[in-house]
């Protein structure tokens, strides 16, 4: 943008004084320091799952920023699948350059069907999560192998709909959440993970999805072999069949929170095969 153009542009909406100092300052290009900061690295967009939030991948995060990598990590709406999707589309839509999506949980479904004709997407990585084909639901595949007992510890609840009636979402039973979902979390945090989990529309987990990109796209898997929210069989079966590039290590569900390492290793792997 011309520099004479950009400050009238910054005067109708910012008081005199602070055009004043973004006039006086040094002229920046932030997209052009990224680029030199983050060369041709991808953008690592990181998707939380049901019952959690973006918090969950904190320790990720700073491991992925230390090692160089713009990351963003969306708060998944949990609402359906279609629309989730199309939300993370426009977050995506928003990104420059090159991506690896990672999905955690329910958010690997979304991920799968998000990347689905964008060509920006250069790697899929799942963690502990969903690799649906077309056509399949995420509850569906849950129950495609024993040794889930998310169904013992949640309960349903009633939420309005934007169009008016009531949907319904499923929520994990706070007593019951660390041994569920976390249980090589230390205790508090489990707790406090129990008390700011994100209750998932059980629509979300019924709705089929209408795309795989991973059919088209490199993937990379990590099975979390003590998960009891989706048998890790079920991981394993759904990794295999996506020709993913498969990780397995001894960890709960919540295994971003409990094994930031080796997540951020399987990232790595992912993003360093794209360039």
């Amino acid at each position: 943008m011309h520099p004479t153009r950009r400050t009238l542009t910054l005067a109708a909406v910012l008081p005199a004084t602070l055009v004043a100092l973004v006039a006086a300052a040094p002229a920046s290009h932030p997209a052009a320091a990224d680029t030199d900061r983050h060369g041709s690295r991808p953008t690592i967009v990181l998707v939380h799952g049901a019952f959690a939030d973006a918090s969950s991948w904190n320790g990720t995060i700073r491991r992925l920023q230390r090692a160089g990598y713009p990351v963003l990590a969306p708060a998944n709406p949990l609402r359906g699948l279609a629309a989730d999707t199309a939300y993370l589309r426009s977050v995506l839509a928003a990104v420059d350059g090159p991506v690896v999506l990672v999905g955690h949980s329910y958010g690997g479904a979304v991920i799968s069907g998000a990347a689905v004709g964008d060509s920006r997407v250069k790697a899929l990585v799942y963690i502990a999560a969903f690799t649906p084909d077309k056509g399949e639901s995420a509850g569906e595949l849950a129950a495609k192998f024993p040794g889930s007992t998310l169904g013992d510890t949640v309960n349903p609840r009633s939420y309005p709909l934007p169009g008016g009636g009531t949907g319904t979402e499923l929520v994990i039973e706070q007593a019951k959440f660390p041994r569920q979902f976390a249980a090589d979390v230390p205790g508090a945090e489990a707790a406090v993970m129990a008390v700011t989990q994100r209750p998932v529309a059980t629509a979300a987990l019924e709705e089929k999805a209408q795309g795989a990109a991973w059919k088209t796209i490199p993937s990379w898997a990590l099975i979390a072999t003590a998960d009891k929210n989706i048998p890790p069989a079920a991981e394993r079966w759904m990794a295999r069949r996506a020709g993913s590039h498969i990780t397995e290590t001894d960890a709960s569900h919540a295994v971003a929170v409990s094994r930031p390492a080796v997540v951020t290793d399987v990232i790595l792997d992912a993003a360093r095969a794209t360039r």
